[in-house]
């Protein structure tokens, strides 16, 4: 779909970019030629990540850990990447969630959502546009969002909430940081299924059941996504800013909000999918 060496000299950095619909869009970028930072709360993932696309498409992928929730760390993963050279893109992609009935949610289950969601991605947005305004460089940013940003989502309020406050920056961004030649997008996609997500968003289910509900009778695949991040990076369209593109099939106009599929649910019900949950996070953990 594109062409050889289209991202060539550009460094991207990747936010929970060693696992999932992250490492998509950062294998998609090495193959096109660019230089690629991941980042992540845990190493292994990220070096494993590492050595296995540095093997199919060269040395140009770095991975460093930060938990984006503290600045503090946030500024030092700056440092260590700026060490070689300024960024010309961001992708802000990790994220945390789960579900449960609201009423359910501790304030320590609102922050870790919240935190890393809305706090996190801020403050790499920040770190990065305040590099490139100081030194006068255009820039690149992509937040991966869903369409609960336009319909909301019960069970998943914290996620919704945090995720609208980025659909909110990335408009908000478009215009202030324009003048500096930074332009600022957002993707929503809908249901492309990962461990992560279905661990989190469908335990004990299978997400890829859900392709019978969306208007093109199938679930999304990472190509799609890794296609329009692709776009969205490349130079060529830079008058292409401040907007959240839905990339699910026109999932959300025909059926709206993904989760009232939960509304039948029991206290049992709930009690087992909280188990699941809990077991798939623990072995993702010590994996």
């Amino acid at each position: 779909m594109f062409r050889d060496g289209l991202l060539a000299g550009k460094r991207i950095l990747v936010t929970g970019g060693g696992t999932g619909l992250g490492r998509a869009i950062a294998e998609h970028y090495l193959s096109l030629g660019a230089t690629v930072w991941i980042c992540g709360r845990r190493q292994a993932p990220l070096d494993a990540t590492v050595k296995e696309l540095s093997q199919a498409h060269g040395a140009r992928i770095r991975a460093q850990s930060a938990d984006i929730r503290d600045p503090e760390q946030v500024n030092r993963l700056m440092e260590t990447v700026s060490s070689e050279g300024p960024l010309t893109g961001l992708v802000n992609n990790a994220a945390g969630n789960f579900i449960s009935p609201t009423h359910l949610v501790s304030p320590r289950g609102f922050d870790a959502v919240a935190n890393t969601v809305l706090h996190g991605t801020f403050y790499v947005t920040n770190a990065v546009g305040k590099r490139w305004i100081e030194a006068g460089l255009p820039g690149a940013i992509i937040s991966i969002l869903t369409t609960w940003v336009w319909t909301g989502s019960p069970f998943t309020v914290p996620s919704a909430m945090a995720k609208t406050g980025l659909d909110a920056m990335t408009k908000s961004l478009a215009i202030e940081w324009g003048r500096n030649k930074i332009r600022v997008n957002a993707i929503a996609p809908g249901v492309i299924p990962t461990e992560g997500m279905s661990a989190r968003l469908d335990p004990g289910g299978d997400s890829n059941d859900r392709g019978s509900e969306n208007p093109w009778g199938r679930v999304g695949r990472p190509s799609e996504l890794q296609n329009l991040a692709t776009f969205l990076m490349a130079d060529g369209c830079e008058w292409l800013s401040g907007q959240t593109i839905a990339l699910d099939g026109a999932g959300y106009l025909a059926n709206g909000t993904q989760m009232t599929r939960y509304f039948g649910l029991s206290d049992a019900d709930w009690a087992e999918k909280k188990k699941i949950a809990r077991q798939a996070d623990t072995a993702g953990r010590n994996a």
